[in-house]
């Protein structure tokens, strides 16, 4: 086994931990009562990790295999991967700070800096992240695994092992620090969590799992531990990523400590991850956007149904689908689908899609991908929540102009199996294509392009290299349609040409008879035009 935390192991223990988080992740679950008794906390820190471990996986699917390289990327690439994977995927109060846990101690890995102060590194970038440090909590339950880490001389497993064991002691412990904790009876759910995270780096710097004791009876909370009021918190969790400078940042920390609690940011070298709990999600979404770029903003109302409130009643089948602008996803969702957002480079983890499928609340579930890449997330997703009992069908679409034309034939009163047939026939019927811009020189199956070139792609392959949206977008519309079609459907960005659409309209209309074109909006969605040809 690795001996130090080297790109393989660093590997290793991310595909560990997020093992581990998925068996945990309902106790964990099930015992958060803290910041907010959501029962989410778990779930929240395995999309973390999964978003950390697929970045980490992404850089040596891309590194070069023997006889060029060795197939094994720097350390430095790896640990940073995993940093900004996680930063980016960081969910809750929880995941939020165990992306800074991760970026800390990227900071010193990077640099071949040891195990024990990249621990303590990562304790105290999070106590920074944090606006108001409570003890009790992940920040507890970090810092004494950084401490138990600098006090052992020895291997680099074997200051993780030391790490795991103070941390544990430092979780059992946290009941009588937290009176809320004491009171529901259970540990921090964040703690828990980091101790299993710790539990895989033993694991993979070791070879061995460390031995997990039972949980230690809950000690009565200590006298002076002041209760936490009764008074209801914030109704909204609001997080989003930032594109900000420094000095921007410490202006919105402010503004948001003003406006809510649980005030988490984290990040760095412009790309910050921003988690708050506030009355008025619409202030702490404007806060963002005069410090920078906000996105991926994703808001969630606290309050739960009342007691003699029945629960949503299941029904029969949905439809869910990832879409690649919020235009889709408003015409997805009047069509009755729960969409899932995808942003350019941002694809959705599988969890995510795991979340939609139970959000949607069916029986029976058809999952619409809509994107190639997306194949093997998407068959985890399903394969999780068939485990779960929900009858999911997964159709392959590569594209959203596909997915468009499976929900238009979807018909919830036909046997599954059928509707399942006709949305797979209309998605298969569908050709689909997109234009492009080229951001550096490259070369393609249709010649070398040049930055600033206009990219006409067909079924994932350049066929065309333009210089402006209009002529290549025509040039790609006489192609596919040369095999012919019945119906065009254009899907533009926001920021497509106010003219584009109506110039090809007219274009099909007179070269090609007895074909329709459907225009939709897409909104921010990566590339100016999608188009797809039945």
């Amino acid at each position: 086994m690795p001996q130090t935390l080297d790109a393989v192991a660093v590997r290793g223990w991310c595909a560990l931990a997020l093992d581990a988080l998925g068996r945990d992740r309902e106790a964990i679950d099930a015992i958060n009562v803290y910041p907010v008794a959501d029962g989410d906390t778990g779930t929240n820190l395995y999309l973390t990790m999964e978003s950390a471990a697929q970045a980490v996986e992404a850089v040596f699917a891309a590194y070069p295999e023997p006889p060029v390289y060795a197939g094994v990327p720097p350390t430095t690439d790896v640990v940073r991967a995993m940093a900004h994977g996680a930063l980016i995927g960081a969910r809750g109060n929880s995941g939020t700070i165990l992306a800074q846990l991760l970026r800390g101690m990227a900071e010193v890995l990077q640099d071949d800096g040891d195990l024990a102060t990249a621990l303590h590194r990562a304790a105290a970038a999070a106590y920074l992240a944090v606006a108001h440090p409570v003890e009790g909590t992940v920040l507890t339950v970090a810092t004494a695994a950084a401490e138990a880490a600098r006090e052992t001389n020895g291997t680099p497993a074997a200051v993780a092992q030391a790490a795991y064991a103070g941390a544990r002691d430092a979780l059992d412990a946290t009941p009588t620090q937290l009176a809320v904790l004491g009171r529901a009876g259970v540990v921090d759910a964040g703690g828990r969590g980091l101790v299993t995270v710790l539990g895989a780096l033993v694991q993979a710097l070791s070879g061995e799992a460390p031995v997990v004791r039972g949980p230690a009876p809950v000690p009565v909370p200590a006298v002076d531990c002041p209760a936490e009021t009764e008074t209801a918190g914030p109704a909204f969790e609001v997080i989003y990523l930032l594109e900000a400078d420094d000095a921007a940042v410490d202006r919105l920390r402010t503004r948001l400590d003003r406006l809510g609690d649980s005030l988490v940011v984290v990040g760095g070298d412009g790309l910050w991850n921003v988690h708050v709990h506030v009355d008025d999600a619409g202030a702490a979404v404007e806060a963002g956007v005069e410090a920078g770029r906000p996105y991926r903003i994703r808001i969630t109302h606290f309050e739960q149904p009342a007691a003699a409130e029945p629960s949503r009643e299941q029904v029969q089948r949905a439809v869910v689908a990832v879409v690649p602008g919020e235009g889709l996803a408003g015409l997805c969702a009047e069509a009755g689908a729960t969409t899932v957002l995808a942003r350019p480079g941002e694809p959705p983890a599988s969890g995510e899609l795991v979340e939609a499928i139970r959000r949607a609340h069916a029986r029976e579930v058809v999952l619409l991908p809509n994107d190639a890449e997306l194949r093997h997330t998407a068959a985890a997703a399903v394969e999780q929540a068939r485990a779960e009992g929900i009858r999911v069908a997964l159709i392959p679409t590569r594209a959203a102009v596909q997915g468009i034309a499976a929900l238009a034939v979807h018909a919830p009163d036909r046997r599954f199996d059928e509707d399942v047939v006709a949305m797979t026939s209309a998605a298969g019927a569908t050709r689909h294509a997109e234009l492009a811009v080229a951001e550096r020189q490259s070369w393609t199956m249709a010649g070398v392009c040049q930055a600033g070139d206009v990219l006409g792609l067909i079924d994932g392959d350049v066929v065309v290299i333009g210089q402006d949206l209009a002529s290549t977008a025509r040039t790609v519309l006489d192609r596919m349609l040369a095999a012919g079609g019945e119906l065009v459907t254009l899907v533009l960005a926001a920021d497509a040409p106010p003219n584009l659409a109506a110039l090809l309209e007219s274009h099909v209309a007179k070269a090609h008879l007895a074909v329709d074109t459907v225009v939709y909006e897409g909104g921010r969605q990566g590339v100016p035009l999608l188009i797809g040809v039945e």
